[in-house]
């Protein structure tokens, strides 16, 4: 007796003897299935709520890069800012030592420390109404 498949007691088919006019032929037909309407719309309802947290992460994401663009033109301009006070303030401190120097190019004269300065009082009333 043959070893098959692992299986002493199965006897081994015999070829049939096949008839030479007649030749059996199988024919695969497949048939195309419809799924119902139900099956349908759970199908299109997943899609949607995937879809709609697909475009909530999104958008999200759009929003926090849009915010940290801002954020970075901010930091930009607050650095190009504080550049222009510190050469403002370079400036302001050259000019507030020159000003004795041009004050007496025109003429002012520094008056002594034990000199009193006295004021009319008329000009003080101009002063007081024009302001």
């Amino acid at each position: 007796m043959a070893y098959t498949r692992g299986n002493l007691a199965v006897q081994p088919k015999r070829k049939q003897e096949t008839n030479p006019l007649y030749r059996e032929k199988k024919k695969v037909v497949t048939t195309r299935r419809v799924l119902p309407l139900q099956e349908k719309l759970m199908y299109m309802l997943t899609l949607g709520a995937f879809i709609l947290v697909a475009a909530a992460l999104i958008w999200r994401y759009v929003h926090i890069y849009d915010l940290n663009l801002q954020a970075q033109k901010l930091d930009s301009e607050i650095a190009k800012n504080k550049k222009q006070i510190a050469t403002f303030q370079m400036e302001k401190q050259t000019l507030e030592q020159t000003i004795v120097k041009r004050a007496k190019e025109m003429g002012y004269v520094v008056p002594p420390m034990d000199s009193t300065i006295y004021v009319p009082l008329s000009s003080q009333a101009t002063d007081k109404a024009g302001n």
